[in-house]
């Protein structure tokens, strides 16, 4: 009885150090404790955001944990996790929510509490006021803009041939109409393919007209052109199978409406066209002329780009994310004055993509 009296005191003291290690965000030798929750762990992207991460950790002498649910799809996996790094008392957190809504309760006790939380990736959209210090993320809408200087580069001369008799197509696949990311990439085109039109043609943006879903349309976009047409397209649901199928349904017209081109805002679209083109192939023969670009860097697009049957794609810098967002939450936390940072994006083609500056960022 005695020893098992010894024993449980030292299990009480060692818990109870186990808990002041973690008092005041410290851990491991006094350094700041830093959690960061993304959205996922297991995807090559999520890996290089770990691997910015643990630099930016080594840089700034802090602990930080790394984890994210198994999927996306995985909201209360993720809020589990955002708990029990809350648990640990951090001096700061960064989060990629994959659901606001969720977070709303533990985001407003950080703001209570004067945790300091950054936003990376997408960030967290619609957080409290005040309780998301900054954010480290792409600038999508600008990414996107970037795809659609190089898709008109190509296909200029044939806009400039577009008549109301014979008008031209330009096709935006964008797997839904609510993610944050994917409106902005979707809008980036469309506005800087509107402005390329205008400024670099003989075209007036009278002879443009946006079409398809209306959450790519608003106020200022023009809806009445009868020459060139920019059709934003959503997938019935973000399952493989719905973007195959719109794919198709966008090929089977491609005469008809004369589509000069198609921008595919992220991988799940990439793969829907891939899938409805037998793995790309048909882009080479059936389709051949068309002029496609993607976002991101799976397998089957860096395989597309490389055999050109892609101009090429944009690609987001996840290392640098992960990078930035450790560090705006060590400089957060030191009571430093941060802003949102702009982690970049590339276009990468056949004839760059193996570069320095660029083989890294294409993950699978």
């Amino acid at each position: 009885m005695k020893i098992s009296k010894r024993i449980a005191i030292v299990l009480s003291v060692l818990l109870a150090m186990s808990f002041s290690a973690f008092a005041n965000g410290q851990k491991d030798g006094g350094k700041p404790y830093i959690a960061v929750v993304s959205k996922g762990e297991q995807h090559d992207f999520w890996q290089q955001v770990k691997l910015g991460a643990m630099a930016a950790a080594d840089e700034y002498a802090v602990d930080v944990t790394f984890e994210g649910p198994p999927s996306e799809s995985d909201v209360q996996i993720q809020v589990e996790m955002l708990n029990n790094a809350m648990a640990k008392d951090p001096v700061a957190i960064a989060l990629a929510a994959l659901d606001t809504t969720s977070v709303m309760d533990q985001l407003e006790e950080c703001k209570a509490s004067g945790i300091p939380v950054i936003g990376f990736d997408s960030g967290v959209p619609n957080a409290p006021e005040g309780a998301i210090y900054a954010n480290a993320s792409t600038d999508n809408y600008n990414a996107a803009g970037m795809a659609a200087v190089e898709m008109f580069k190509v296909i200029k001369s044939d806009l400039e041939a577009a008549t109301a008799a014979a008008p031209a197509t330009i096709v935006v696949m964008n797997q839904d109409a609510s993610g944050e990311s994917l409106l902005s990439r979707g809008k980036g085109f469309r506005d800087n393919m509107i402005d390329l039109i205008v400024k670099e043609t003989s075209l007036s943006e009278a002879d443009i007209k946006v079409m398809g879903s209306p959450a790519y349309i608003d106020a200022k976009t023009p809806t009445s052109g009868k020459k060139v047409m920019i059709e934003m397209v959503v997938p019935a649901s973000a399952a493989n199978t719905d973007a195959m199928a719109s794919s198709a349904a966008v090929l089977n017209k491609i005469e008809d409406v004369n589509i000069l081109g198609i921008f595919c805002s992220n991988e799940a679209t990439v793969k829907g066209l891939l899938a409805a083109t037998n793995d790309g192939a048909e882009l080479g023969s059936k389709y051949k002329g068309l002029v496609v670009l993607g976002f991101d860097a799976g397998e089957g697009q860096k395989n597309a780009v490389r055999s050109e049957l892609f101009l090429g794609s944009i690609t987001q810098d996840p290392y640098s994310i992960g990078y930035k967002a450790v560090e705006l939450a060590f400089k957060a936390y030191e009571g430093k004055s941060v802003s949102d940072v702009d982690t970049g994006a590339k276009f990468y083609n056949k004839d760059n993509m193996d570069n320095d500056d660029i083989k890294g960022l294409l993950y699978d």
